[in-house]
């Protein structure tokens, strides 16, 4: 069984994240999201709520599960019998980051495949998604409607 994993911290997912999911889906028999647990950073959405939101997301694959991690990637890789890192990648400022971290994973026994995000969501990220829709700009398109309407709600809250 080929397995792979799409890691991110999703704060919150989008239309590219999932693009890059289904995409893995096609690819492997099992894919993870896994959604990076970092205690040093706060970020709009909990972890309990990200992996709610990117559950509901990916119910029509059923060969993707959402799980959460912390530590090396590598680790998560070995002990779930993951063989490779699958990433989406927007832009040539994405590249050098990334092949940074895909040369250290492989060293570390995990190899990374990148494929090129789809160009209606290249420009898209997390933090500008958040950024638009604090100032109440539209997201919907951009977000699946879960998502946006957990914004509203998590955004509506902070105010």
């Amino acid at each position: 069984m080929k397995k792979a994993v799409c890691p991110g911290s999703f704060d919150p997912v989008t239309f590219g994240h999932l693009d890059v999911f289904e995409r893995a889906a096609e690819q492997f028999d099992h894919v993870t999201v896994a959604v990076l647990h970092n205690g040093t950073k706060s970020g709009l959405f909990s972890m309990e709520q990200r992996i709610e939101m990117i559950t509901e997301c990916v119910k029509p694959y059923p060969n993707i599960i959402v799980d959460t991690f912390n530590g090396l990637l590598a680790d998560y890789c070995k002990e779930n019998g993951i063989s490779a890192i699958f990433k989406g990648l927007r832009a040539v400022s994405d590249f050098d980051y990334e092949l940074q971290m895909a040369q250290m994973n492989s060293r570390l026994g995990v190899d990374t495949l990148f494929v090129a995000t789809n160009p209606e969501y290249s420009f898209l990220s997390s933090s500008i998604i958040k950024e638009i829709a604090k100032f109440g700009g539209d997201v919907s398109g951009l977000v699946p409607e879960n998502v946006n309407t957990a914004l509203k709600a998590q955004l509506s809250a902070k105010s």
